[in-house]
């Protein structure tokens, strides 16, 4: 009887590690960048076989640490990013983070954003995720959160933004995301917690997001 308890766990464990490893991954949100498509304590899940299939990372290793060689990488590509997925991708300024961000740019796009509009290849995008918080335009050189571009969106990369995008530290103004650091696709909330301690747990508990899809 333990010899079978003990098998099952441990079958269990390899199944675990495998689907994290190539299949689906769970992400918290830290951040209000993509509000409201993603709040401050969504729990979501990525789909990491959306693009390819990755190397698995290593740093859960004790011995891997932080290091861009335990990252992994695409061995196999068998689709790309399209403009509106939302992804979750190693962040090009420190490769021990992970951010969460909407593609609105693909490789050979040119990007131009004025006043606050994105313009794809001339053409203004259709923006339904779009969240503004602050109706004030920052001006001057080196503001690039409402003015922008043109810039050209080289091959294996993609250009991505925050849907909150007063309040979104995203390819305006650290350019560009390798395709290949992209670790796949958000796609559900399966779990949302409102860390206000002053609220009781039955307000805490978003229940209403659980379950929500991904767009």
């Amino acid at each position: 009887m333990f010899r079978e308890y003990t098998e099952a766990i441990v079958i269990a464990l390899i199944a675990a590690l495998f689907l994290r490893a190539f299949v689906v991954q769970a992400f918290k949100i830290p951040s209000g960048s993509m509000i409201p498509t993603l709040v401050i304590g969504d729990h979501i899940l990525v789909n990491k076989l959306s693009y390819g299939l990755r190397l698995p990372d290593l740093n859960w290793l004790p011995f891997a640490g932080c290091v861009d060689m335990a990252r992994g990488s695409h061995v196999v590509n068998w689709d790309a990013p399209e403009r509106g997925d939302v992804v979750v991708f190693i962040y090009p300024q420190d490769r021990c983070k992970d951010f969460i961000k909407r593609v609105v740019g693909v490789p050979g796009d040119e990007v131009v954003i004025r006043d606050k509009k994105v313009f794809i290849n001339g053409e203004p995008v259709k923006d339904p995720h779009a969240h503004f918080e602050d109706k004030g335009m920052t001006l001057g050189a080196g503001h690039l959160r409402d003015n922008l571009g043109p810039v050209k969106v080289p091959e294996g990369h993609v250009f991505v933004m925050g849907d909150n995008r007063d309040r979104s530290f995203d390819s305006r103004f650290w350019g560009f995301v390798p395709i290949d650091d992209v670790r796949g696709r958000a796609f559900v909330k399966y779990w949302s917690w409102d860390s206000d301690d002053e609220k009781g747990w039955g307000e805490r508990l978003r229940w209403w997001r659980i379950g929500m899809l991904i767009y």
